[in-house]
């Protein structure tokens, strides 16, 4: 991957917040309220391997209630968030990503007021916050952050899950799939990503890798040489 990113759009619930956990200890209290299936611990494995629209289908949630849940999901992440915390190494990351002058950026489905909680003083560091997006309505968020960004380069959306890589699609940026979220890993890959990262740390040593190659042409042959 050698394109240099001007923008780089992050999604939250598994990509920079270690929320799983915590969703999979309230969300068969969610089922029991709206009345869709609940889930067995031992299926979680197979369940991660599922779209969002396989998963909704699996549980048998109607459409005519996400909205309903995305919102109630959002009022139990306000109640536990000082449970909720970012993943290891994301501190640094963002660190690197913001002084490396590239412009920064949420997506997401959860609440603002609940990302900057977690974020701390790292929310400083975010110059665009597109949140409470539907589950499926991430595109368009996107496109609105792209627009508005107005960023030189290239543009990037990191995200855990299979809507994240068809919003990125739909909104015409490349996608980043990070192997430490909610989908598994070898199904993110089998959907080719433009990016796979193993590790936040990874995020960074490549996007600003491509960053400086763009501001310094003599890099390029450095990071050539070495690969």
């Amino acid at each position: 991957m050698g394109k240099p990113y001007g923008l780089v759009v992050f999604d939250f619930d598994g990509t920079l917040a270690d929320t799983f956990p915590w969703f999979c200890s309230v969300i068969n209290g969610v089922a029991r309220r709206y009345r869709f299936r609940e889930i067995d611990p031992a299926e979680t494995e197979a369940l991660r391997g599922l779209s969002a629209h396989a998963l909704i289908r699996e549980l048998g949630v109607p459409a005519w209630k996400l909205p309903f849940i995305t919102r109630h999901m959002q009022g139990l992440a306000a109640r536990d968030i000082d449970a909720i915390t970012l993943f290891p190494s994301i501190r640094d990351m963002l660190l690197s990503l913001d002084e490396a002058g590239i412009i920064l950026a949420i997506v997401s489905s959860n609440s603002e007021a609940n990302i900057r909680h977690v974020l701390g003083p790292c929310a400083a560091r975010f110059r665009h916050y597109a949140c409470g997006a539907s589950m499926f309505g991430k595109a368009r968020r996107l496109t609105a952050v792209m627009r508005k960004a107005g960023a030189q380069g290239g543009v990037i959306y990191i995200g855990d899950e299979l809507r994240d890589h068809d919003a990125a699609r739909a909104a015409g940026c490349d996608f980043g799939a990070v192997s430490w979220g909610y989908t598994r890993w070898d199904v993110l890959a089998a959907g080719r990503p433009d990016a796979l990262f193993e590790h936040p740390s990874h995020v960074s040593e490549v996007i600003c890798s491509t960053e400086l190659r763009r501001s310094n042409p003599a890099a390029s042959n450095l990071y050539e040489g070495s690969s």
